[in-house]
Formats: structure tokens, sequence, C-alpha cells
């Protein structure tokens, strides 16, 4: 059984160990366009390679996958997360749960996974091809399929699985339009929202942990550390938030309003007992000198003269009315999305083949047989904390062994 991987990234080479595992009499061969494999693994984590998650933190799947949700929890049962981290220890890859439940090599250094992938593939006699690019997928009459590349070169295989990846700008999924896929509209996931306010973006380098932002007027709200830069807004608070409403805002051309929570997850009764204590506590000393709920002091200071509060006040006389003010400010400071920027080290793409368009169970095509997906190319896409890449490896070892244990 001739079998043929498209893509040589985190799911392509799990699908090829797979495929070979499954099937040992099976030849198998990785198509790369670039010049050499596992890119996109070598940068994740900062270079550190962000490997998955403890999902301690996950109670619906939805939380980690906007989109996909359900079929990552049905494809889990199959290869967890759990079984990513006994899988790269088992091959010689220690690793480790941060505190925040990211799962690291314990290197510290992506290339402990990339050589892991690599020698495993090696081992098993994988053939590696590097810059060959998939122009097109022609079906056969006996059920084979023949692949063109961009040099002109045609092969021949009974099964394909395509991992390539996302596709930005869409192009490079038309060959599988044409075979008759549905194709999600691909639109970027996971990036930093600008805001255009002078006096908060100098607060770059500010960061408070944990607030909570969301879009006004829907249920989108993400939490975590948020990071204030010179354009607006980073951080995982923002990066979640954008994948979760990475429709949304594309639809609205990255315009939106923007609401901040600064205290985390405390309610207005919360943060009113917590300002009414503060002030019956210290009624004489100014209220730039205490800055409530461990916020940085540039940011009690930034919030203080957005709401005309004079930093050498005394606490003990802000009225009433003022301290509303605070409070709402607090817990629902408002601001605008005026466009994204690119988070470049992990960019993600939203969209890609339909899931109506694949069998759940098999990860196989359900209008051209013999044709597998695994990875971003199908519209599964998640926040960051290694889902991502748990989806690369779990939708790698489907297509993997489905493939290779069809009979001819």
């Amino acid at each position: 059984m001739d079998i043929a991987i498209i893509g040589g990234g985190a799911a392509g080479f799990m699908a090829a160990i797979m495929a070979r595992r499954t099937n040992p009499s099976s030849k198998v061969t990785i198509f790369e366009r670039a010049q050499k494999v596992l890119a996109k693994v070598e940068i994740t984590g900062g270079g550190r390679c962000n490997v998955t998650n403890s999902f301690a933190a996950i109670t619906d799947m939805k939380q980690a996958y906007p989109r996909g949700y359900m079929l990552m929890k049905r494809l889990m049962k199959t290869f967890s997360h759990e079984d990513t981290f006994k899988w790269f220890e088992k091959h010689g890859v220690p690793l480790v749960t941060q505190e925040d439940e990211c799962v690291f090599p314990k290197a510290q250094d992506s290339h402990a996974i990339i050589d892991c992938l690599v020698r495993q593939a090696n081992d098993l006699g994988v053939t590696i091809c590097c810059r060959h690019r998939l122009m097109n997928i022609h079906k056969m009459e006996d059920g084979r399929l023949k692949l063109e590349f961009e040099n002109g070169a045609h092969r021949v295989f009974h099964r394909t699985i395509i991992t390539t990846g996302g596709s930005p700008n869409g192009r490079g999924l038309h060959y599988l339009e044409r075979l008759g896929h549905k194709i999600e509209a691909p639109i970027p996931s996971l990036f930093t929202f600008n805001i255009k306010d002078r006096a908060f973006c100098d607060l770059m380098g500010t960061v408070v942990d944990p607030v909570v932002v969301a879009i006004p007027g829907t249920k989108l709200r993400a939490q975590g550390a948020l990071l204030v830069t010179h354009w607006g807004v980073s951080g995982p608070a923002a990066l979640k938030l954008s994948s979760y409403a990475a429709r949304l805002l594309a639809e609205n051309d990255y315009k939106a309003p923007l609401a901040i929570c600064w205290t985390g997850e405390l309610t207005r009764q919360e943060v009113e007992e917590n300002l009414l204590k503060l002030q019956t506590a210290n009624p004489r000393k100014q209220v730039a000198t205490l800055h409530p709920f461990g916020l940085p002091s540039r940011l009690w200071l930034y919030i203080l003269s957005k709401l005309g509060i004079e930093a050498v006040k005394p606490w003990a006389e802000i009225g009433r009315k003022t301290l509303n003010r605070m409070i709402e400010t607090l817990v629902n400071d408002q601001y605008t999305i005026a466009g994204k920027g690119a988070f470049r080290e992990e960019f993600v793409t939203c969209g890609g083949v339909s899931l109506s368009s694949v069998n759940s169970k098999t990860l196989e095509s359900k209008v051209c047989p013999n044709l597998f997906f695994a990875g971003e190319v199908l519209d599964i896409d998640a926040i960051t904390g290694g889902f991502n890449l748990q989806a690369a490896w779990t939708t790698g070892f489907i297509a993997g062994k489905s493939a290779s244990s069809c009979e001819l």
C-alpha cells in the first residue's frame, strides 16, 4: 500500500508514523512544500514547543476549541492529551507541566520534539521529500489518487492524507473544493487588538493578570493575563478572545467595542465592597498611593486621570457618585478595537475543509474515497496553550491509523 502524506508538520509526521506502525508493509512518503519539515513546530511556544495542555482548566471542550470542539471531544477518546504525554515520554522526550497547565519538553527546546518525530519516521522507513508542492488531485477509476505537483511530477497512491495546515488566503484549498469538499472560508485567528488611544497605549509593557475581556452585546469573553502594547493589547486574554470572536471580527472588518474588567472574575458588588473597605481604612491617604486589587500603579494613575480624579485627593473625599464611576471603570472599561495585529509566532487559521465533508470516525473524505485529512487544514482551531498542537497529534493519529488499516 502506497500512502502519501501532504505536509511535513506535526499532523503529517504523526500520521506518517501511525500509518507505518499500523501497516508495516505500507510505503509512506511525506511531501513538504518548504525546504525543511516541522518549521512551525520549531517556533511554537517561543521556540520551546508547547506540546499539549493538561486540560485541567477545561470544563467544556468549546473553551479550548471554538471550532471543531464536538469532533475533538469524540476523537480524543481514541488519542487524548494524556496519550500525547505518554507517547512522547515513551519515545525519549521527558515533558513537564507548567503552573498554567501548558506542557513543554523538559529540555525547553522544540528540537527535542522535532528530533523525536524525525527519528521515529526515519526508523520506520518513512520517505521525506521537501520542495514538493501539491497542485491537484485526480481520482482514478481503480480508486487510487493521482497527485500532481508543482514541478510537473505525477505520483499515484492508494491513500493520501492532507496535512497542509492553514491556508490564510484560501487559494491553497481550491483543489480540494474542486473535488467537491465544502470549504469554510479561512480567516485569521489568534491575533492582537489595535486600540487607537494614545494615553492607553502609553501604558505599554503593563501586564494585568487576570482580567476578563469581552465584546459587549455578545457572550464572547475570555480571561487571562493582558499586556498593553504600543499598538493596543496582547497577551493570553486578548488572543483567546480573538479566537472566540474570529468570525464576528472578520465580518466587521476588525472593528468592534471591547470591554475590560480589570478585576478579573470579581463581581461589581465585590469590587464595591473592597473599595469601601479601602476607603474606610485609609481616609486620609491619597487615592494614588493605594492602588486596589493589586493593579499596577501606572494603570491605576491612568484610570484616575481618565475619571478626572486628582491623584492627591484623600480617599475620604471620594463621594458616592465618583466611587460608582470608579467601580464602573474597573469592571467595565470601554475601548474600541480598530484593527488586528498579527501574532507572528503562532499564527492560526480559522476555517478550512468543512467537518461536514469528513467522516467523523476515520477523517476520510465523504466525496473522495481514500483521501484523509488531519491538522489545521480541517475547520478545527483552538486558543493558545498547546491545544492546536493537540489537535494535530489527535487528528494525525486517527488519519494515519485509518488510512493504513483500510483494505485495498
